[in-house]
């Protein structure tokens, strides 16, 4: 009754179902993780492509009412406003315009708020990756009257340095205007400006 063999199928018959519950419930647990997990990505995903159409009409409900009352103080067109704040700022989605409301990338000089971030700048006709100030702001309204400001007021060294920018009769004066004044090293800079503009009719606003 005590040898080894008697004992060794006791333990089975006591243990089996103990073991087979065990593995039965580990692998249901398991294949409802499966389940979880693909549902979860089906519906980021989903999420995603529904965020990336909604969030582009979202930024230019967002700014155009601004962009408008900008061009009825100081003359610049709002597809100007909103087609570089697009390019600029990636949609609002850019580290400097999400978490710092700067959709221009309008650099920061003195005891301004600032922070300190890399930015790709074309210098002797090649792209390189350097540390820049950038303004920091309460809100994207407050960034997009700080770069109309600059269009109004220009540089110190050149206080009518976009003049032509104020003065263009539509966006694409106004982007070679841009380009000329030498407001981005990015040679395609004015190009890239027009193309936004024009891929989501931008010029709409400026009516």
């Amino acid at each position: 009754m005590n040898s080894p063999r008697y004992k060794k199928k006791k333990i089975r018959k006591t243990n089996l179902p103990a073991l087979f519950a065990g593995l039965l419930i580990v692998g249901i647990a398991f294949i409802f993780s499966i389940n979880v997990l693909s549902d979860d990505s089906k519906t980021a995903e989903e999420s995603i492509q529904q965020k990336g159409e909604v969030t582009k009409e979202q930024f230019i409900d967002r700014i155009s009412p601004h962009a408008k009352e900008l061009q009825a103080s100081y003359g610049v067109l709002p597809s100007i406003i909103i087609g570089q704040g697009i390019l600029e700022s990636n949609w609002g989605q850019s580290t400097l315009a999400s978490k710092y409301n700067n959709l221009f990338g309008i650099k920061a000089y003195g005891d301004q708020k600032k922070i300190n971030l890399e930015t790709r700048e074309y210098i002797n006709e090649e792209w390189i990756v350097i540390q820049g100030d950038f303004r920091v702001y309460d809100t994207w309204e407050e960034s997009m009257d700080d770069h109309t400001r600059l269009f109004v007021n220009g540089v110190t060294w050149n206080p009518r340095l976009y003049e032509h920018v104020l003065l263009a009769k539509n966006y694409k004066q106004a982007a070679r205007a841009l380009q000329e004044a030498g407001y981005a090293t990015d040679p395609t800079y004015a190009d890239k400006v027009i193309h936004v503009i024009e891929s989501y009719d931008l010029n709409q606003y400026d009516h």
